[in-house]
């Protein structure tokens, strides 16, 4: 077997040692969840699984779409002998949805959350040189209230629900570290100072230890520092960077510095080494504008889903991830929405060398046991489990924090709740999740719900999902926003929103466009509005509806939906094998039709 995604899956946190556990493992689907009674732990398993793969997709080689309640996978590894005097940790980029991992037999780690990584420590029952036979049970009941966005909870695809993803479906590796180590960087810029912040945390400190942040560009060293390890449990290094070696990160310029970092013994000699990058730039509100580096730049944004016909949540290769962005950018789009779904570090990675716009978001969806228009099978299912939530979404922006593509934050999309005379639930998580990611990350904007039930009043950013398909009528709806009367989302007559503020605006779904011509009689095939009756008239429709948002002085951008048709929902601008349903040239030149320029509006260039 040919070793499938062996790329290097955390591109801003290097070592130079590793060992890709992508491949062949051992796998057996547990209906009933009761395999640990039933000796799965201790015996061979009776399939073979490609990860990091799913069993629902093709490309893990077994491509069965029913439910899968527990799924267990097990692989003997030798730990590399070269690892001596190390500990070497596990490490899994994502595993929908609740994992437990054994080692030789004994439980070394639990994780809970299919969008995030974790790792566990063998050192307790391997060491270098020796053999450790690993097992791990993937809990994944859809019958659950849990963040798992738009996988169905029905056996079959629906409305905007598509195939599961249960288990392993993110690389999983290992990597050697020194019991004293250095752990992931938080990596912030700051523009006004001309500097890079580093906040470095460690596993352990010792004294008369330090860290050590070595700044590079193509030229050589930019700036060096040099911190204690002994006085802080995270230490901070500043990193300026002079006038003249001073070079933005931008859409048009996305420039990346290097940085080495480095933790020292009390002789001075290294410890523990890893390497990572970072842009300079900064974002800012100014009125309605957001700012790019003092600049307003429109944002003309796509729904990416993140979906694969052989991968499901999986992309089949890392050239696939950039692909996507490669498709987006010709056809006319400077970034995306990540729509229900936490995207793969390496897409990020991509994003970031590429000047590709990006809004990090999290799966929620069926967190409140409450699927797209499904009504709750349970009062059990009325309980929301905020506290998941709550966890799960930190993780998201521990992980991705330090990427510069990322523009803004979005924990949830489109929660649904009247208004009422008391506080509700819906209440305290949209406020408590906004109010930890300022606290996290006080450098990027953060919008506390994607479309319908704003609760976070005077949020850093409002918007509004609208799918009208007459640009006339379009217009119409969103021409208020002139004197701070924007079109809001309700909820059937039921008003779900407090109200704006002046705050920058903009229509983060629209289009949606239901275009598939290759539609067989009696398939299933979905999209907004009518559909159109030609090309031509899809076309005059999209560029209609990009017209009236790029023409409106007082937008700070929109997001077309979709970049793919996903599944039987078949309104993308590429079919769902990335495919083009049309030349691009109309759909690039739409976006790029904008009203005068006035002082203080989005460049749309």
């Amino acid at each position: 077997m040919t070793l499938p995604r062996p790329e290097y899956p955390r591109p801003q946190f290097v070592r130079k040692d590793w060992l890709c556990l992508n491949g062949a493992w051992q796998f057996e689907s547990d209906p009933g969840d009761s395999g640990k009674e039933r000796g799965l732990l201790e015996r061979e398993l009776k399939r073979t699984i490609a990860a990091p793969f799913c069993p629902e997709s093709s490309l893990s080689g077994i491509g069965e779409t029913d439910f899968h309640h527990a799924v267990w996978y097990r692989r003997t590894v030798r730990i590399p002998a070269e690892w001596k005097d190390r500990r070497a940790l596990l490490h899994f980029q994502a595993v929908d949805y609740e994992a437990t991992v054994w080692a030789n037999g004994k439980e070394v780690g639990r994780h809970r959350g299919g969008w995030t990584p974790f790792s566990v420590d063998l050192s307790p029952v391997a060491s270098a040189g020796q053999d450790v036979t690993l097992v791990v049970r993937a809990r994944d009941d859809h019958r659950l209230p849990k963040p798992q966005g738009k996988q169905s909870p029905k056996p079959e695809n629906y409305g905007c629900m598509y195939t599961r993803t249960t288990g392993i479906w993110q690389t999983v590796w290992m990597e050697p570290v020194p019991e004293t180590h250095l752990k992931r960087p938080r990596i912030l810029p700051d523009l006004a100072r001309g500097l890079l912040r580093i906040t470095q945390p460690l596993s352990r400190n010792r004294p008369g230890w330090k860290v050590r942040a070595i700044l590079k560009d193509a030229q050589g060293v930019v700036a060096e520092q040099t911190a204690p390890a002994d006085t802080d449990l995270q230490p901070v290094l500043e990193l300026e960077i002079p006038e003249a070696r001073r070079r933005l990160w931008s859409i048009s310029d996305p420039h990346l510095y290097d940085v080495e970092l480095e933790l020292l013994d009390a002789s001075g000699a290294v410890a523990d080494r890893a390497s990572s990058y970072a842009g300079l730039r900064g974002i800012a509100i100014d009125g309605q504008a957001l700012k790019l580096n003092g600049e307003p730049v429109f944002q003309r944004l796509v729904l990416d889903q993140g979906y694969y016909p052989d991968g499901i949540l999986t992309a089949p290769s890392d050239a696939a991830l950039k692909r996507d962005i490669e498709l987006s950018m010709a056809a006319g789009f400077n970034g995306a929405r990540l729509h229900q779904k936490v995207f793969e570090e390496r897409f990020l990675y991509h994003a970031d060398r590429m000047g590709y716009l990006v809004w990090g978001e999290f799966g929620d969806w069926c967190f409140r046991g409450r699927p797209w228009g499904e009504a709750n099978l349970s009062d059990e299912y009325k309980h929301q489990p905020a506290a998941a939530v709550l966890a799960q979404w930190m993780e998201v922006l521990e992980r991705d924090l330090s990427h510069p593509s990322i523009v803004g934050w979005c924990p949830l999309n489109e929660t649904h709740e009247p208004i009422r005379d008391f506080m509700t639930s819906l209440d305290d998580v949209t406020r408590g999740l906004y109010a930890a990611t300022k606290l996290i990350d006080p450098s990027r904007p953060v919008l506390d719900t994607s479309g319908y039930a704003h609760r976070v009043d005077g949020a850093d950013v409002y918007d509004s999902h609208d799918y009208t398909q007459d640009p006339k009528v379009f217009a119409e709806r969103h021409k208020g926003l002139a004197a701070g009367k924007p079109f809001v989302n309700t909820h059937g007559d039921k008003e779900e929103s407090l109200p704006y503020r002046g705050q920058p605006y903009f229509v983060s779904e629209f289009g949606g466009i239901w275009w598939n011509p290759d539609a067989k009689e009696g398939e299933a095939s979905w999209g907004y509005g009518e559909r159109p009756k030609s090309l031509e008239e899809f076309l005059t429709r999209f560029e209609g509806l990009c017209e009236v948002l790029l023409g409106n002085p007082h937008m700070f951008g929109y997001c077309y939906t979709q970049l793919t048709d996903v599944y039987q929902e078949q309104n993308g601008i590429f079919r769902f094998d990335r495919s083009e349903k049309f030349a691009l040239e109309r759909v690039r030149a739409a976006q790029r039709k904008a009203a005068a320029i006035e002082q203080g509006q989005a460049v749309r260039a």
